[in-house]
């Protein structure tokens, strides 16, 4: 089983979470961490052994980190 994939600060990043990355707004998409029975979500899994997908339309559009406990440019701004 796979630890959760948090923020630098210790709170777990879940869907929906607001967000900078690289001082942008930004959305997290969707995270996985465990084979969920979506051939879509799977592969990330499978490929990458799960992560975190951020949507910044503006600059860069997604990303996909693989680590984000210690990365200093994911930043946690709201939760509905």
């Amino acid at each position: 089983m796979l630890m959760p994939f948090v923020y630098q600060s210790g709170q777990e990043i879940k869907r929906g979470d607001r967000v900078t990355y690289q001082s942008e707004p930004a959305e997290i998409e969707f995270v996985v961490d465990k084979l969920v029975g979506d051939p879509a979500m799977d592969w990330y899994v499978e490929e990458h052994g799960g992560g975190v997908m951020v949507l910044e339309p503006k600059v860069f559009g997604r990303v996909f980190l693989t680590s984000t406990e210690d990365l200093e440019d994911l930043i946690f701004v709201s939760r509905d």
